[in-house]
């Protein structure tokens, strides 16, 4: 694949974002207001209305921020959780990006691509374990081509193993071109992620010196081509830790609104882990930039006021403590059951870690997981109905927008999160979780829809499966 940024423009204005964070401090407590409310309106901010939140350090101010952010969480998403894991399909690389432990002067990595048996092999664990959804991550080199990711995106959803299997599978992979997007597509992904890592170019240059990635430009218009060849969900996403957080935050949402100006639709998804500890890897172990707790939290609060129907992805990088505070604010989807090296969900490898990109913060197991969630009040969900309705893109902002998403969602996230209890939960897990979907169908407004899903759950325990709306 022939890269060319040939008439491509940057649309991160780096002057205008500095100029924002300069001037945008000592903002009255009452603009800070209005700027919350006009959130809570379901409105999209603008680039100096969060640029003014994010400048925010009066303690007062700042639990606003984290209140309205939680208040907008519960408005539009309910407070389901919707749940995924990683697979790792191989970590051969060509870049050199200083803070990834694939890079490919990393001599103690040790490199791995599954095999076609072992790919099923991983895929029958994650079923196994109870998981629906997915994302697929691979190194970017020649062998990892368009042709290669839709064939193991086929082979995962080809997969059928004992009482289940996944319905939806994300990518994240290097950028394609038009075509390349096209044959990933065409074999029925969901989001296709690209994390820009810093939108910050002079950092950027320095940060990934050779390999295809060195290329600011061709990366930034990734998601445009992917939008192009009709991958109408995309995600977006930096980590936080090579530049300044503020920054960065404006970064995501000028490419936020770039994609809104040009394609009529945002991103579906943003993610914004913090950077971790690699193997051979020091750089990561003394981030230029790194992101304290409390200013992790505020980030993420201002986010999820900035795009309020931009679905928002907390990783298991995090440390459990920090995402069991989090979710409060902003998040719809994490992963859980997590595991990073190659083959690993299958062969428990001992040298797992030095096929692994980076280490993790919570290695909780998927029930353990979603047995704290449940006991929390949340709602685990594995929904995958708008994908497979049809409600992507440009038509799930039509449902979104308005706020008819949570009519969806609740009820599917009940028959899914039911349907594990059923076939995949601990005893514990299964008598916590039956007694808050029994709360929860019982708090639906809808007495028609009540009634609706009460008989679908009836169909669940009786041995009927996949049922959604």
């Amino acid at each position: 694949m022939k890269i060319s940024v040939e008439g491509v423009k940057s649309f991160i204005p780096t002057g205008k974002i500095e100029s924002l964070i300069s001037q945008q401090s000592h903002i009255p407590e009452s603009r800070i207001r209005e700027i919350i409310a006009k959130s809570l309106d379901k409105n999209r901010l603008e680039p100096e209305e969060t640029a003014a939140l994010l400048n925010v350090t009066d303690p007062e101010l700042k639990q606003l921020i984290l209140a309205g952010a939680h208040e907008l969480k519960e408005r539009i998403y309910g407070n389901r959780i919707v749940l995924f894991a990683p697979l790792y399909v191989g970590n051969e690389c060509v870049n050199d990006c200083v803070y990834c432990g694939f890079r490919i002067s990393n001599a103690e990595c040790l490199r791995a691509t599954l095999s076609q048996e072992q790919l099923v092999r991983e895929t029958q664990s994650l079923v196994e374990a109870g998981h629906k959804r997915l994302i697929m991550v691979y190194g970017e080199h020649p062998m990892y081509s368009p042709e290669f990711i839709a064939g193991t995106v086929q082979t995962v959803y080809d997969t059928k193993y004992k009482k289940g299997e996944i319905r939806r599978v994300n990518i994240n992979a290097a950028p394609l071109d038009i075509e390349g997007f096209r044959t990933v597509k065409s074999v029925g992904i969901g989001t296709y992620q690209i994390f820009q890592e810093t939108y910050h170019e002079e950092t950027y240059g320095k940060l990934h010196p050779r390999g295809p990635k060195s290329s600011f430009l061709w990366r930034l218009d990734g998601l445009d081509r992917a939008m192009k060849a009709g991958c109408d969900d995309v995600g977006l996403g930096v980590l936080f830790g090579l530049y300044d957080w503020k920054f960065e935050v404006l970064g995501l949402l000028y490419h936020t609104i770039h994609l809104e100006e040009t394609f009529g639709v945002g991103p579906h998804t943003i993610s914004f882990p913090r950077i971790e500890p690699a193997n051979g890897t020091e750089f990561a172990d003394r981030p230029p930039h790194q992101v304290s707790d409390d200013d992790f939290k505020h980030l993420v609060a201002v986010i999820r006021l900035s795009v309020p129907y931009t679905g928002m992805i907390l990783t298991a990088r995090e440390p459990v403590a920090v995402r069991d505070e989090v979710l409060r604010y902003g998040i719809s989807q994490i992963d859980a059951g997590s595991s990073i090296g190659v083959g690993d969900y299958s062969s428990h490898d001992e040298e797992s870690r030095k096929k692994s990109q980076f280490v993790l913060g919570d290695t909780r197991s998927l029930d353990d997981v979603i047995f704290e969630l449940a006991k929390s009040g949340y709602i685990p969900s594995f929904c995958t109905s708008c994908y497979r309705a049809g409600r992507t893109g440009e038509h799930f902002m039509e449902f979104a927008i308005p706020g008819f998403v949570k009519r969806f969602c609740t009820p599917n996230a009940l028959l899914t999160f039911a349907e594990y209890l059923y076939d995949f939960s601990s005893e514990r897990t299964l008598q916590a979780g039956l007694e808050l979907i029994a709360n929860e169908t019982a708090k639906i407004g809808d007495a028609n829809m009540r009634q609706s899903v009460q008989e679908k759950l009836a169909e669940m325990k009786a041995g009927k499966r996949d049922l959604y709306y």
